[in-house]
């Protein structure tokens, strides 16, 4: 990397995600990586967090105010319950050559909270979402909005992060990553309910073997399947979730996930989507969709 490309980074947060951006920017050339971690000297992990650093090159510092001084980006990679308690003990610190981009996992609206928070500091903020693991190491997929997502992905992408600008509005990186878990979180509970239950009739391989081929398709096609026939045949699949909630309870595994599936077909049906679409499938899902929105705004 060319030293034209130099900047002091600094890292708020040296647990997995932290340590996996300063030692993969270190390795990458970033002569000046910094941390601040305020369970680094005398925290459960304070032992990990310091080998961590050690091996990376990665110094860390004592305080939210050293870290400010020597830096003029700064990441925040703290739980997202951390975010706004972060941002208060960082901003009388800051001034307005320093670019910040929070990374934490938070709802849209803990993001817009940081940004109110360390406006008057002058500092430009972006709201960052990882929509991968650190197994990607720093090339993990991240997303980045706010006015100044450009700047931060231009400053950074040449030292090997992977940095994708989604918009202009502080939550709009937040927003996707959140509502993306609620497929991706509820797919990972809704296998885990149903190959626990599978196991226990002993059809696990079976059961996982048809899933594969309905499945083995372009995700939009998926998408377009279920959802516009989602619209007239919601209560039909009401009464199948039902009856797997049934079968997994036969075998003794309360089935809270299933009977939520349930619950939301069941909601999708007394609305009368079959109705409105005069028992045909709408053209697409989002024809569906606008479909749920009406009956909604009309009650």
């Amino acid at each position: 990397m060319s030293d034209a490309g130099q900047i002091r980074l600094g890292l708020i947060g040296y647990g997995e995600i932290g340590s996996t951006l300063g030692a993969g920017l270190r390795r990458s050339g970033l002569a000046e990586v910094l941390s601040y971690d305020k369970h680094a000297f005398d925290g459960p992990y304070a032992g990990l967090i310091q080998r961590r650093a050690q091996e990376a090159g990665v110094p860390l510092l004592r305080s939210a105010a050293a870290l400010a001084e020597r830096t003029d980006v700064i990441i925040g990679a703290t739980p997202g319950s951390s975010c706004i308690a972060s941002a208060e003990a960082l901003v009388m610190h800051l001034r307005p050559r320093h670019l910040v981009m929070d990374i934490a996992s938070a709802t849209p609206k803990v993001k817009q909270a940081v940004a109110a928070r360390l406006a008057s500091s002058g500092a430009a903020f972006a709201d960052g979402s990882i929509v991968g693991t650190p197994k990607d190491g720093h090339g993990m997929p991240i997303l980045a909005a706010g006015p100044p997502a450009a700047r931060v992905r231009d400053a950074l992408v040449p030292w090997g992060m992977n940095i994708t600008v989604v918009g202009e509005h502080i939550g709009d990186a937040s927003a996707i990553k959140i509502l993306r878990s609620v497929v991706m979180k509820g797919l990972e509970a809704l296998l885990l309910e149903c190959l626990i239950g599978a196991r226990r009739y002993g059809i696990e391989d079976a059961v996982l073997e048809s899933l594969g081929k309905t499945l083995a398709k372009p995700f939009d096609q998926v998408v377009q399947g279920v959802l516009t026939t989602n619209a007239i045949h919601a209560g039909r699949r009401a009464e199948e979730a039902a009856m797997s909630a049934e079968t997994l309870a036969d075998v003794g595994l309360d089935s809270f996930v299933t009977r939520a599936v349930a619950e939301r077909l069941r909601w999708v049906a007394e609305l009368g989507m079959k109705e409105h679409f005069g028992g045909a499938v709408p053209l697409d899902w989002q024809a569906a969709l606008d479909g749920i929105e009406e009956k909604l705004a009309g009650r």
